[in-house]
């Protein structure tokens, strides 16, 4: 199961006390309180995995180390480890807070990216910071800063060249399956595909979509989420199974989907096909390819069970790896 929307209290360190001592050595005494070490920074840094946010299901309440007291010396405390979050690429972390009435939002995109998310707490002074010709035995002293403090929401979006979209049950998992080495769960009855799947195609990373219905964007069905990992996506392969009664509503029905969530989603380069074209005949196709170009739009038929189409496919893909490799 991907964990792609989870919710965490992030705290940075504190940072540690300075000290308030004096030197017993005679001829020698005189404050020796030193600094406090400085609290522990939290970054997150863009890791391949996936499902890196499962560390988060249950584990809500994330906390860097604090700074140590002060030594005797005068010596500095030691400065806390600074506590690193891997995510995947592809997550938005939302500051759920506001610095100075502004969110703050910071969205990893590459593998080993690496960010700062809250500053750890400066280490307080010690009396010997205090000394002075005129105060040669001070106590003062200061306490550590507290860390930053954030509620965090980290959303993954995936990144991906090629996202299959379409009704459920419209073979987009068996295409992927057929494509990629994935192992995508494949049945005749709707919402097989729970959550993304990904496949790799040679450079081309492919998002076979869970199906979307009519009010996905208002959280029917598996709801809206799943309408985020396709904005993210460069490229969109719609399928429409030859088996629909109405292929053109089926059509729009998704497309109206996407206009509901995000009018940029339309703007995507977009390619249709006909899938489970084995089920029709030579006439029928021909019939729904007239429908469709009187919309003023070009489909292909395809089949997971008919190579030749299968190749149409692969030889789309190989352009746009092509194109990839250009850009």
């Amino acid at each position: 199961m991907i964990v792609d929307d989870v919710k965490i209290t992030m705290s940075a360190g504190k940072g540690g006390d300075g000290l308030a001592v004096f030197s017993r050595v005679k001829f020698a005494k005189g404050p020796t309180g030193g600094n406090g070490g400085n609290g522990g920074n939290v970054f997150i840094e863009g890791i391949a995995d996936l499902g890196a946010l499962r560390q988060f299901r249950f584990k809500k309440d994330i906390k860097a180390e604090n700074g140590k007291i002060g030594r005797q010396g005068p010596r500095d405390g030691a400065k806390a480890k600074d506590l690193i979050l891997f995510v995947p690429v592809g997550t938005v972390c939302h500051n759920l807070d506001t610095t100075h009435g502004v969110p703050r939002d910071v969205e990893i995109t590459k593998i080993g990216q690496h960010e700062l998310i809250a500053k750890g707490g400066r280490g307080g002074k010690g009396n010997w910071h205090f000394r002075s010709s005129t105060n040669t035995t001070p106590r003062e002293f200061e306490e550590g800063k507290p860390g930053e403090n954030f509620t965090l929401r980290l959303e993954l979006k995936m990144i991906a060249d090629v996202g299959f979209i379409g009704l459920p049950n419209v073979g987009k998992s068996s295409l992927l399956n057929e494509l990629t080495n994935a192992n995508s769960k494949v049945a005749n009855y709707p919402f097989t595909t729970l959550e993304p799947n990904l496949g790799v195609y040679y450079d081309l990373i492919i998002a076979d979509i869970p199906g979307l219905i009519a009010g996905a964007s208002h959280g029917k069905g598996l709801g809206d989420k799943f309408l985020r990992h396709i904005e993210r996506t460069k490229i969109l392969f719609h399928f429409i199974s030859a088996e629909s009664t109405d292929l053109i509503r089926d059509y729009k029905s998704v497309r109206a989907e996407l206009r509901a969530y995000s009018n940029s989603l339309l703007e995507k380069p977009e390619y249709i096909f006909i899938s489970k074209s084995d089920l029709a005949t030579a006439d029928m196709i021909s019939k729904i390819k007239s429908e469709f170009k009187s919309i003023g739009k070009t489909v292909t038929e395809i089949s997971v069970v008919d190579p030749e189409s299968i190749m149409a496919v692969k030889k789309k893909l190989d352009g746009l790896t092509l194109e990839k490799k250009i850009v």
